[in-house]
């Protein structure tokens, strides 16, 4: 039987999908555009300004969810380094994803290319040093994290004065322990409406990482559910939803601030869970600066599949921005 007309215009996009303590990581192997050489930073900003179709292809219905993030495998700039990587998601790219970073990793061992032990991820921010263990758990050394501004003070309409870090652990986070509700699952929407209200308020008010850089994610921390562990997050992410793991940036985030007002020792470790309880056990470096963060975690293999991207579907690029 011949092959359908539109068929044969069709991108296919080979990827593999995992999460990482229930948040989706969907890692591209090949079918991405060409995007050439040099560092991984720049091929990222080639990506958003030539590609950004595959982007939202990729990540936004129908083919993915406000929640997943998606990771562009590339030639390392660094031929000793394992690979390269840009991630993304609903609403546009990461400078680093430790959900992300765990998926990759497991993606990787899953497809038989890396075995247990040490290699390094080329990033837009920098190398990320990982090590997979005979487990299968997963650990990496995030980029030097810091608390950026303390004690910041923003006035949210419907809510009154939420006080909070403005803090680096890959990506720029408002960390605050002022939550409306216990930070559980069932109070989820309540959670999201009120980082959202946050977000808007600091970009308001143009409270922003450091050169200006906006603050996409809001981060809140409580005390945790099970005793074994230090705290307990819920982290709205760029795409307007929450994350469903316990976050790496956001848990790199988070350590840094406690490490700045003294409350976490160098070496010792802190057990942080997310929303659906799973944990990811972070371990913190003193810096000059900050500190940098070991973060420990676990994904699961979810899918291998093959994405058509039909030329003659109106949907082919994806629903949103």
């Amino acid at each position: 039987m011949p092959e359908p007309e539109a068929s044969r215009d069709a991108r296919r996009v080979r990827v593999v999908d995992s999460h990482t303590e229930g948040e989706a990581t969907r890692v591209v192997l090949d079918g991405g555009p060409e995007l050439g050489n040099g560092p991984i930073a720049e091929r990222r900003d080639r990506l958003r300004a030539g590609h950004d179709h595959f982007r939202r292809g990729l990540v936004t219905e129908p083919r993915g969810t406000a929640s997943m993030v998606g990771a562009l495998l590339l030639r390392p700039a660094d031929p000793s380094h394992a690979a390269g990587v840009v991630f993304f998601d609903a609403a546009g790219y990461l400078g680093m994803c430790g959900h992300g970073t765990i998926g990759v990793v497991t993606t990787l061992a899953h497809l038989g290319r890396f075995d247990p032990g040490p290699a390094t991820l080329e990033t837009p921010v920098g190398p990320v040093e990982t090590e997979l263990t005979s487990d299968g758990s997963v650990s990496f050394a995030n980029v030097p994290s810091y608390r950026s501004r303390a004690a910041v003070s923003v006035d949210v309409p419907g809510v009154g004065v939420v006080v909070g870090d403005v803090a680096w652990g890959g990506n720029w986070f408002f960390v605050t322990e002022r939550a409306p509700a216990p930070l559980r699952l069932d109070r989820a929407t309540e959670l999201t409406d009120y980082c959202r209200r946050i977000r808007d308020a600091l970009a308001r008010d143009r409270v922003t990482g450091e050169g200006g850089e906006p603050i996409e994610h809001v981060e809140l921390c409580g005390p945790p559910v099970r005793s074994e562990n230090d705290g307990r997050n819920f982290v709205l992410c760029p795409s307007g939803t929450y994350d469903r793991s316990p976050c790496g940036t956001g848990t790199s985030a988070r350590m840094a601030c406690l490490a700045a007002e003294g409350r976490l020792a160098p070496g010792a470790v802190w057990r942080q869970e997310g929303i659906l309880g799973g944990v990811f056990e972070g371990r913190a470096e003193r810096l000059a600066r900050g500190i940098r963060p070991r973060i420990t975690g676990r994904a699961h293999i979810t899918g291998e599949s093959t994405l058509v991207f039909d030329a003659a579907d109106p949907l082919r690029d994806g629903i949103g921005a």
